[in-house]
Order: C-alpha cells, then sequence, then structure tokens
C-alpha cells in the first residue's frame, strides 16, 4: 500500500462518490476502482459499498480508514516540519565538565544563529554523562580533559563508544581560590601550604572513581574535603570557606567577577604537576553541524586569547 494509494481512499471518503474523488484528483475513474479493488485484495476486507447514491464505507472498511487517516495524518505532520519551509527546529547540544570558558564560547556561537530555530542544550555533567551523552548522540560535542592519571581508563571507554578526543590545549594545572583567601598573595602553592583549608571538588555520583574526577590530584588524601554540584555552589564555598580546588591554568578575570584567581601549583618529588589535556570529543566519522563548527571556532579563538595574555 502506497501514500498515492491512501490519499486516494481518504478523498474518496470524503466525497461519498468515485466520480466526485475522481474530478477532485485529477485522475479517471477507473483509476480509482483499481486502486480499491488492489487494496482491497491486499488487506482481504471490502472497504467501500457502491449504493445508486454513491459509496460509503462498509463497517470494516469504517475502521480501516480511520486508521489510514491517522496515518496520513502523521505523514503530512512530517512534510510540514521538514519539507521546504518546514517548522521543525534543529538541535545543537554540548556536555562538558565545569569549564567557564566553554560557557563564554557557547554564548558567542549562538551570536551567529536564529536561535529560535534552535533548539539549544548545554549541560555542565559528571565525565561519566560526558562520555555517554556524546556516545548516544544526546550531544554532539563533550568537553573533558585527560591527564597520564586518568588517560588509560578514559581512552578505553571513549573506544566502547566510538569516540575520538580533540586535543584544544595542554596546560599545567593550578591552584584556585578567591581574591579574599588567606594565600591569594602566594606566588606558587604547594599541597603542604593547602592542607589547613577545604579542597572543593565535583561530585561524580555512583562513578567514584579517581580517574573520573575533574580536579587534578583527586588520588590525593586531603585533610579537608567537600563535593558540590555546581558551579555556582563551589564559587560560594571557595569564598565562605577559604576554600580551593585544582584546575587547569586557563583563566579569565572577566569571567569571574575579578573576585577569583588562579596560582601555579609547586610540584615536589611527591607532588609533581599534572600536564591536563583539555579537548573536545565527537563521535567517529560524524561531521560537525555548523553549530558546531562554530562553537569549536569560539573556544580556539578564546584559548589563543587566553595564551596572548600571558
Amino acid at each position: 500500500m502506497t501514500l498515492q494509494q491512501i490519499y486516494y481512499l481518504l478523498t474518496i471518503e470524503e466525497s461519498d462518490s468515485m466520480n466526485k474523488a475522481a474530478e477532485k484528483l485529477f485522475v479517471a475513474q477507473p483509476t480509482l476502482t483499481s486502486v480499491v479493488k488492489e487494496v482491497e485484495a491486499e488487506i482481504g476486507i471490502p472497504i467501500f459499498l457502491r449504493t445508486h447514491k454513491g459509496v460509503i464505507p462498509t463497517a470494516e472498511g469504517k475502521e480501516f480508514l480511520v486508521k489510514l487517516r491517522a496515518l496520513y495524518q502523521q505523514y503530512e505532520d512530517i512534510v510540514q516540519s521538514y519539507g521546504e519551509n518546514g517548522t521543525f527546529r534543529r538541535i545543537f547540544s554540548v556536555s562538558m565538565q565545569h569549564y567557564s570558558f566553554a560557557v563564554k564560547a557557547f554564548i558567542e556561537m549562538t551570536k551567529h544563529f536564529d536561535t529560535s530555530q534552535y533548539d539549544l542544550a548545554l549541560r555542565e555533567t559528571r565525565t561519566v554523562n560526558v562520555i555517554r551523552d556524546v556516545g548516544s548522540l544526546k550531544s554532539e560535542i563533550g568537553i573533558l580533559y585527560i591527564s597520564e592519571q586518568n588517560r588509560r581508563v578514559l581512552q578505553k571507554l571513549l573506544r566502547e563508544q566510538e569516540l575520538e578526543f580533540h586535543l584544544l590545549i595542554k596546560c599545567p594545572a593550578c591552584v584556585y581560590l578567591a581574591k579574599s583567601h588567606p594565600l591569594a598573595g602566594e606566588k606558587e602553592l604547594s599541597i603542604r601550604q593547602l592542607e589547613p583549608y577545604p579542597c572543593l571538588s565535583f561530585e561524580q555520583g555512583s562513578d567514584t572513581n579517581i580517574y573520573f574526577a575533574e580536579e587534578i590530584w583527586s588520588e590525593h588524601i586531603y585533610a579537608k574535603t567537600i563535593k558540590v554540584t555546581d558551579r555556582a555552589t563551589m564559587m560560594n564555598l571557595l569564598e565562605g570557606l577559604d576554600g580551593y580546588t585544582l584546575c587547569s591554568s586557563i583563566f579569565n578575570e572577566r569571567l569571574s567577577n575579578d573576585q577569583f584567581l588562579v596560582i601555579p601549583f609547586k610540584e615536589s618529588a611527591d607532588s609533581p604537576n599534572t600536564i591536563m589535556e583539555i579537548g573536545y570529543i565527537t563521535k567517529k566519522n560524524a561531521a560537525l553541524s555548523r553549530m558546531g563548527e562554530q562553537f569549536i571556532k569560539e573556544i580556539e579563538r578564546y584559548l589563543a586569547e587566553i595564551r596572548k595574555e600571558r
């Protein structure tokens, strides 16, 4: 049964006459008769009963035509949405660890598009969710970091999800804290200097594996630790409790309202510094959308600005 045959049958029902239906469809009346016979033979029931006043659906035919109309309505809805001048909205989503530079890039990216034509999503989420979201195509792009500490585990997950990691920047780990922190005036900070203060990190839920942590040195045993689930809470605790977190050196005071700063991590024999390879993940062999391309371009532009400021 074809869409054309369905359309013919529905027109016959609306017209109550083979001749009138033929006129509406600009086809010969024998053509409609042939279509009815073909479909009746295919489904095994009579659809119409001929009378001296025209045609009427049989009891079985009426039920069949109700289902056909619902089916054809779905087809028309699809054409209306996805055909020329369609009303459908394109989808673009990014999942990421908590990076303000990626938020900034997302904002700048949206300025290049008519966002009324898109459904957009920016998800700050757990590391495993970043990988799962892109693996399932819930998100087109994921932003995370790889280091020597988590490389083996994360690369295994990426292979299982058929994902590719694209390097954006390599940078040393730093200490992130409020300008009101007692150690804010130091040029470098060691683990020993930080011990009296609470170390803040993003909670990874049931995925407690240290390799999924967003912060470097997750395997270190800290005297004071606090887990948070969102960036706003972390900012409040950094100020209110003189907390700190270990993060990348990608930092711009404009994105932190001049309230926070980063200080280089002072390495030692017991605590060597870690190089973070920050990048984005995509599904293998999947081309980026126009929004995806613009988003990555904005990230690269921002990272280039950061390099100039150093």
